[in-house]
């Protein structure tokens, strides 16, 4: 009796000892993993002081993860109202120009802490379909920000569209108007080898850059070509200043947004009347890539999409220096409307 009372009580400690063991375990590797979440220095102090209506820079990154649920569909109506988020039409919009860097700018200023992008171009301006859904379409295209941001989207064919300006003017005339703009011709060509690569993923062929550039009746340059029309920023601008003062506008360099992003980073924060949040901490050189990428802090950095920055092709020197003279008197144009000059050849 003595034994069997003996063994009972051991194995009865053997459970006991089991669960204390299991219990300590769980709350060591409870521990751990919320010692790997935390930050080794504080993030606030990277972006210098904060005033008291701006939110933390940890409850925002603490935002953009929930923001995924939400765009998951997993996030509760009564989730959306505690944390104070709405979908809020954009206070600024990059509306062009194609391949002058538009999504660098959108994911660089995206940096800042009172900024919040839309992840995709919304064409609502652009294309009649989108636009006849109307406005609340449009604002619930926009991301889940606080009342205090700034959402921001772009889409680079509102520059060249006739009807955006009036359309956007309808929605907000005071709108902030952002345009990135590179050296003409480089731009021409780009917007060439991207619609080449599209034709080469189909196993399409496609004409030689040369032969769209330039009329072969004429040996002038073709105005019917959409990459050199693109290309004529005067053109454009002449069109958005029938609705929109100059002053409403930011013009930036995207040839400099490659090789030295923060100072067109900082002129990009005083426009939109934001505080300086963006610092060189937030932008480091990829050697392999050739570009700057982002760090938004000490976890999570980004890099751009391996499409962009691709390889020109080779183009006759004859036609650069042709498509170079003819945009030349253009450039000079936009020179003195915008009040900022380029050293484009």
């Amino acid at each position: 009796m003595l034994f069997k009372q003996q063994a009972l009580l051991r194995q009865k400690l053997i459970v006991l000892g089991s669960l204390a063991i299991g219990s300590l375990l769980y709350l060591v590797a409870r521990v751990g993993s919320l010692d790997r979440l935390q930050p080794l220095c504080p993030i606030d102090s990277r972006f210098g002081p904060r005033s008291q209506d701006e939110i933390p820079l940890r409850a925002l990154q603490f935002k953009r993860g929930l923001l995924h649920e939400f765009r998951k569909g997993n996030a509760t109506k009564e989730q959306i109202r505690l944390h104070n988020l709405v979908q809020q039409l954009p206070k600024a919009i990059i509306i062009g120009v194609r391949k002058g860097g538009t999504r660098a700018l959108l994911e660089m200023l995206n940096l800042h802490p009172s900024v919040v992008k839309a992840s995709q171009e919304i064409h609502f301006f652009d294309n009649d379909e989108n636009y006849a859904k109307g406005i609340e379409w449009y604002r619930k295209k926009m991301p889940f920000s606080y009342p205090h941001q700034i959402t921001i989207e772009k889409s680079p064919a509102y520059f060249i569209t006739e009807e955006v300006p009036e359309r956007i003017y309808k929605m907000n005339s005071s709108i902030k108007l952002l345009i990135i703009v590179r050296e003409p011709t480089t731009r021409a060509i780009s917007d060439y080898t991207q619609v080449l690569e599209g034709k080469e993923r189909k196993n399409k062929t496609y004409y030689k850059f040369e032969k769209l550039a330039i009329d072969p009746n004429t040996c002038e340059v073709n105005t019917k070509y959409k990459a050199v029309r693109t290309s004529i920023y005067t053109k454009h601008l002449e069109r958005w200043l029938k609705y929109f003062p100059i002053e409403q506008f930011h013009i930036v360099d995207g040839d400099r947004l490659i090789t030295e992003p923060l100072p067109e980073l900082q002129l990009v924060e005083k426009f939109l009347n934001l505080p300086p949040r963006i610092s060189q901490y937030n932008l480091y050189f990829n050697a392999t890539r050739g570009f700057y990428c982002l760090r938004f802090n000490i976890v999570f950095n980004k890099c751009l999409a391996g499409s962009k920055g691709r390889i020109h092709p080779e183009v006759d020197t004859s036609v650069i220096t042709k498509l170079r003279k003819f945009f030349h008197p253009f450039n000079q144009k936009f020179y003195q409307i915008t009040g900022r000059t380029f050293n484009w050849p």
